[in-house]
């Protein structure tokens, strides 16, 4: 019997960080800005769920516009994987090439104020609660990450937690951070630039810059070198 030999790691180059950004084709900004115009934001949504789902290119373009003109601001090269769900995009601002994954849910307020900087990463399935949110540039957030953007007051105690007023504490990841696969990031907190949050975390600490940190809750490992 021939043994099987365990396959090695390997590198391979980054994708998605190396990408050269070129702008986005001018008929894109006319079609967002006539839709924005001519059709109530209902409709607008209603096409959306139209190309919500679609897997060719045309689909993922008419996904880009729509959210142009949804979104407070979007810049080029914005990529939305399927299934794609959000509410109040109109307090979202976009930079330049990010991409969202997947399945992701983006949880916005009407008088809140979420910004994604120009070349993040956010993972399928990753849930943000962006009442208050700042993701810095070249930030990455796994699959499935987790940004929690309030919480329950829990007063007065005679009322069920959940009929309790909510408040709202900003999140903060600064540039170049990473943060893995299943991380929660609770409400308050701020990852400093470079920082690395290992999958599965839960942090309930702010993070300094270019500290490594891991497990339940978070505890620091290292410095990064």
């Amino acid at each position: 019997m021939t043994e099987k030999k365990n396959p090695t790691s390997r590198t391979v180059t980054a994708t998605h960080g190396k990408c050269v950004f070129s702008p986005d084709p001018s008929a894109e900004s006319t079609m967002a800005k006539h839709l924005k115009e001519n059709f109530s934001r209902d409709e607008i949504l209603a096409l959306y769920s139209r190309y919500s789902h679609g897997l060719d290119s045309y689909d993922s373009m008419m996904r880009r516009v729509l959210w142009k003109a949804l979104a407070q601001k979007v810049g080029s090269g914005l990529k939305i994987g399927i299934g794609v769900s959000f509410k109040h995009l109109e307090t979202f601002n976009f930079g330049n090439n990010v991409f969202i994954g997947d399945h992701a849910i983006l949880q916005g307020r009407f008088d809140g104020n979420a910004k994604i900087e120009d070349g993040s990463w956010i993972g399928p399935q990753a849930f943000l609660d962006a009442r208050e949110l700042l993701i810095g540039k070249n930030v990455g957030l796994g699959p499935g990450v987790k940004i929690l953007g309030s919480v329950h007051t829990g007063i007065p105690t005679d009322l069920p937690i959940i009929e309790t007023d909510l408040e709202i504490r900003p999140v903060i990841i600064e540039e170049e951070a990473d943060i893995g696969t299943g991380a929660i990031i609770l409400p308050g907190i701020k990852i400093g630039k470079g920082a690395i949050v290992g999958a599965g975390a839960v942090v309930n600490n702010s993070v300094s810059q270019y500290d490594i940190v891991a497990g339940i809750p978070a505890t620091f490992v290292r410095k990064r070198e």
